[in-house]
């Protein structure tokens, strides 16, 4: 859906057209001119665009396009009507080359690029700029061939990211005191036309990819990949195979592979897709066909593969094995890619290949610096001392640094669940050799603190483990401990330090699969969501949320963003909200997903007026 708000008061248009003429003369202007209009004026010099511009550029769009593609059935039913009217329809792409006109607007019949670089200020622009519906009129424009006309724009949104990926313009005569400016509605609707067409053929590919997944994952321990640079499909066999390395490597031939572009011009396709990293371009062309024999491995060479008709194999890093990689393609186009992996012919699966446990998931900077220093700390059985937020981690990192050392049977204690009414019990533990873990060390009672000081004092070489969550100032006793272990702690980064795990513990947190039912993934725009949500919980946060979607939902197929919870799906607010701010926009949030985005219905559904509703989003930032 696109995001629209009621328009401004505009300002006075004569006065505005004076105001034009003085700056194009370079005299003083008059007061009143809004500073938004003065701007694009100056920003159309400063691109050195002409005013009186008769013949502007006229840049060859794009052979291929998936928007247009998309958008032709929906434009072509409405260009009949426009023909015997004084209004233009314009669909440009989201670089503002115009790709669809049709109707008899004033000026548009010469202009092929809407950028400002190109015309100067224009509706199109500013709701490219502002992802909101915009409207120019007359003398706003820089242009005199735009001296009497109105038009208003408003964003296509791509279905599964909501990124920018052209405007659809509406433009007539001059209009003056209208607000607002009367194609809105036309200029609405076509948009989310469009907007529907692409949702249907993005589902459309979507399942064309798990077609082939699923026919390619038939046999029996078969580790299969599917990947279209959105979603990423793994079996069981796989997921437990591939290192991440392994997985990078397959997201950038998938995207190499050009998904969901057409073969007759592999330059365009709608929107930029994200890669996971840099790739060479690759085409293919072959259909989807997993009984052609795999060619013996060699090393990926793109050169090579770049005008390639046919599968191939791709050595992936690690020592994870071979991929058999296959493009699959639907309606004429290479969607995405099928992987089959076969892992080194001298050994099943490479131990170092498995995947990490969730104590020790992760590959960001923070993480690594983190868990390197505690488990260096921990070679030694003396007191280490772990600290962090809550559900950072900092239990199961422990347990793990005990094992790993081979305390398989420490003495466990939760200040948490109690006072410690024996702390005699630590020493009976020291003294048999056993490993102490002493979880939540800030609840102990200050008999306890006082006792484990005494302890240390007696032992300063005790295998002792404590976690700690910082909170409330300590007391002179809890504080003598926190100093006296301070050159042996730890602190572990909270989750929103460390977005770039997410996607490693998403499968480490989720629960074994069912059998019959594949495991949990997700598309990458609901990854995206989860790594700019802060996570004031942490991982614990995190593993809630993914339980509850494993054990819950009830469709197939990749997890998407409309799927998380609201809070998460639309990201962290740009301040910090009072509890009473935060259960009025979680109120707002829900009453629009009811009711399909339409801000009227969701206003009404409240008990609110519509513009108390576009104030307050606008006060959220939603």
């Amino acid at each position: 859906m696109t995001t629209t708000e009621e328009s401004p008061a505009r300002p006075a248009l004569t006065p505005l057209r004076q105001a034009r003429e003085r700056f194009l003369t370079g005299r003083p202007l008059p007061d009143g001119v809004p500073d938004e209009i003065v701007a694009a004026w100056r920003r159309a010099r400063f691109f050195g665009v002409r005013h009186d511009l008769a013949e502007p550029s006229e840049p060859r769009p794009p052979a291929r396009s998936a928007l247009l593609t998309a958008a032709r059935p929906v434009l072509e039913r409405l260009a009949p009507a426009l023909a015997s009217g004084q209004s233009s329809l314009v669909l440009t792409d989201e670089r503002l080359r115009v790709l669809w006109s049709a109707g008899s607007g004033p000026g548009d019949e010469k202009c092929h690029d809407l950028s400002e670089q190109e015309v100067g200020h224009n509706s199109a622009a500013l709701a490219l700029r502002t992802r909101r519906r915009a409207e120019v009129h007359g003398p706003e424009h820089f242009l005199d061939l735009w001296q009497d006309v109105s038009a208003v724009s408003v964003p296509v949104l791509a279905p599964e990211n909501d990124q920018v990926l052209g405007t659809v313009t509406v433009a007539c005569g001059l209009c003056t005191g209208c607000t607002p400016h009367p194609g809105a509605a036309l200029a609405e609707a076509t948009a989310t036309a469009v907007e529907a067409e692409l949702l249907a053929r993005s589902r459309t590919t979507e399942r064309a990819l798990l077609d082939a997944f699923q026919r390619a994952a038939a046999r029996p321990g078969a580790a299969v990949v599917a990947l279209d640079g959105k979603n990423r499909l793994l079996s069981d066999a796989a997921a437990g195979m591939l290192s991440p390395g392994a997985v990078a490597v397959l997201e950038r031939t998938a995207a190499a592979n050009g998904s969901g572009r057409d073969d007759t011009d592999p330059s365009e396709a709608y929107g930029p897709r994200e890669r996971v990293g840099a790739s060479e371009p690759t085409r293919t062309s072959e259909p989807y066909d997993l009984s052609e024999p795999a060619r013996p491995s060699e090393p990926y060479d793109s050169a090579r593969h770049r005008n390639s008709s046919v599968a191939y194999d791709l050595e992936l890093p690690d020592g994870t094995g071979t991929a058999h990689v296959t493009p699959v393609r639907h309606e004429g186009a290479v969607i995405g890619v099928v992987a089959v992996v076969e892992p080194p012919a001298d050994e099943a699966v490479r131990p170092h290949a498995q995947h990490p446990r969730v104590a020790l998931a992760g590959r960001s900077v923070p993480w690594r610096h983190a868990t390197a220093k505690a488990a260096e700390l921990a070679r030694s059985r003396e007191p280490l001392l772990l600290t962090g937020e809550r559900g950072t981690g900092k239990t199961a990192l422990a347990r793990e640094l005990l094992r790993a050392r081979g305390d398989l049977d420490p003495v466990v204690v939760d200040a948490a669940e109690g006072p410690v009414d024996e702390p005699g019990i630590w020493a009976t533990a020291l003294a048999s050799n056993h490993a102490l873990l002493l979880r939540h060390a800030e609840r102990l009672a200050q008999a306890d603190v006082a006792a484990l000081n005494s302890l240390l004092d007696e032992r300063p070489d005790a295998p002792l483990l404590l976690t700690f969550t910082p909170g409330t100032p300590p007391g002179p006793c809890l504080q003598r401990l926190l100093d006296t272990l301070a050159a042996r702690s730890v602190t572990l980064p909270a989750l929103r330090e460390r977005p770039d795990d997410i996607r490693e513990l998403l499968p480490e947190l989720a629960p074994k699969p069912v059998p019959g039912r594949p495991p949990l993934t997700w598309t990458l725009d609901a990854l995206r969501a989860l790594e700019r949500h802060p996570w004031p919980g942490n991982i614990t946060e995190l593993a809630h949320l993914v339980r509850a979607l494993a054990e819950h939902r009830q469709v197939a197929g990749p997890v998407r963003r409309t799927e998380l919870p609201d809070l998460v799906r639309e990201g962290p607010a740009t301040r910090q909200l009072s509890p009473m701010e935060l259960a009025e926009r979680t109120a707002i949030l829900e009453s629009l997903r009811r009711h399909g985005g339409n801000k009227a219905r969701a206003a009404a559904a409240l008990g609110i007026a519509r513009a108390t509703l576009y104030r307050k989003l606008r006060g959220y930032s939603l």
